[in-house]
């Protein structure tokens, strides 16, 4: 890799609210790190992650560590979006729609890939 080839920023945001299931974010966290260090092109990426996301720090997390791709680690409800924590850990739903807007924006910033490992997020 040469000195102009700038390490690329995935950035794992993760959700598992006290009021929802119990994910196991760390071993996908995992898996995602191992993966990525057995690629041929691991040197160009590096791995940042955020837990216990809200939609607040969605905006403020992308412009901090301006990602090339975005990996949603959490859970999902169809067509209604995916589920975030609120300011006491609980549960809020964040609808398909706002996610579509706000991926658009960050477009825009750099973002060229955004994954959605949701149940459901398939929508």
């Amino acid at each position: 890799m040469s000195n102009n080839t700038r390490v690329k920023t995935i950035l794992i945001l993760t959700a598992n609210p006290v009021d929802t299931a119990r994910l196991l974010l760390d071993k996908e966290i995992r898996g995602i790190n191992e993966g990525l260090q057995r690629g041929k092109e691991r040197k160009q990426f590096k791995l940042e992650q955020v837990r216990g996301v809200q939609l607040k720090d969605f905006p403020n997390e992308i412009s901090h560590h301006q990602p090339y791709i975005v990996h949603f680690c959490g859970h999902g409800v169809g067509e209604d979006g995916i589920v975030l924590e609120d300011e006491n850990g609980q549960m809020i739903l964040v609808q398909a729609d706002v996610l579509t807007d706000m991926f658009e924006v960050f477009a825009s910033k750099g973002v060229e890939c955004v994954v959605l490992n949701a149940c459901y997020s398939e929508v």
